[in-house]
């Protein structure tokens, strides 16, 4: 018999209340909102807030608040946002040391209850920790990506639609590299509706849009004091979807590379085609001499990270 989705959402904070809601209202499947013992309250207060929410919109999705993996077991998605969010004055990677312990208390549990899973790191710093996640997981590198690239293209789409005054929708944007300040907004495969944005665009102006865009997220939480939240979830569940769905996006992701773009045993922010198996396709775009030294320089900050968290 046909059965529903089932998706874990490792950490009931802000982004994890909003993946739920987005799961429900969209009916992706059923939902189990994990967090630690000391917060099984808060899982289980946004669960049943969720579901009455339901009750009033008429959606139909059963979701749990635990604080016990073996609810989680079986999942068809699972999306990690353990850890401590960013606060002022503190960059993805002044987490690292914190949230490596928790990324991989968690991948020690996926391997036990949810070895089928496409799982979905949200967690910073990011590309360390779904390098992290699969590393401790053994599970197959098209299973385990990375949120990153959804969201700062979607950052970089907006603002390049203030600026050219234009709708958002008909705007292509393209982020690559890491989910930090070494990323790389390409301009070269930025479009509104087929139209190169430097043709609408001035020089100057993109290159503060280019800049805004790398600390799209300090500027979130420099004004509320945490990280962002909604847009982050929008974007996992942009990638849960096509999954789920078999839609094969093509979308930015942080993704295993293998040789791609010269870089072996490394995640990176590149397109990645993703569909009902996972990662079905790595795309290598054409890169100027300049763009690919950007990713080059963001590969490196990638991989001094790795090499940091190996002493850890």
């Amino acid at each position: 018999m046909p059965r529903r989705n089932k998706i874990a959402l490792i950490g009931a904070g802000n982004i994890g209340g909003e993946l739920a809601a987005l799961c429900a209202r969209n009916e992706l499947g059923d939902v189990v909102l994990f967090d630690i013992p000391e917060k099984e309250g808060l899982a289980k207060g946004k669960a049943l807030d969720l579901e009455q929410n339901g009750a009033v919109l008429g959606t139909d999705a059963a979701i749990t608040g635990t604080s016990n993996w073996a609810d989680c077991a079986g999942a068809d998605v699972v999306i990690i946002t353990a850890g401590v969010p960013r606060k002022p004055g503190m960059s993805r990677d002044d987490l690292l040391s914190i949230n490596l312990k928790i990324i991989r208390n968690v991948g020690e549990n996926l391997k036990k209850h949810c070895p089928d899973a496409f799982v979905i790191v949200v967690s910073n710093p990011l590309d360390v920790m779904v390098y992290e996640l699969r590393r401790v997981t053994g599970f197959p590198g098209g299973k385990v990506v990375g949120m990153a690239g959804v969201l700062d293209a979607g950052r970089f789409q907006l603002f390049l639609a203030r600026e050219a005054k234009v709708a958002v929708k008909d705007v292509r944007a393209m982020v690559l590299g890491g989910h930090g300040d070494t990323m790389v907004p390409v301009i070269s495969y930025c479009t509104v509706d087929g139209i190169p944005v430097r043709q609408l665009i001035a020089a100057d102006k993109l290159a503060a849009i280019v800049e805004r865009t790398r600390n799209g997220g300090g500027e979130i939480v420099k004004l509320m004091g945490t990280s962002a939240y909604y847009a982050p979830a929008s974007a996992a569940i942009t990638m849960a979807t096509s999954y789920l769905r078999d839609q094969k996006r093509l979308l930015p992701c942080a993704a295993q590379l293998n040789g791609e773009y010269g870089f072996e045993d490394l995640y990176l922010g590149v397109p990645v085609v993703i569909g009902g198996s996972g990662v079905e396709k790595v795309v290598t775009i054409e890169l100027s001499a300049d763009e690919k030294a950007m990713l080059d320089k963001s590969a490196a900050a990638v991989r001094e990270l790795i090499e940091a968290s190996k002493k850890l």
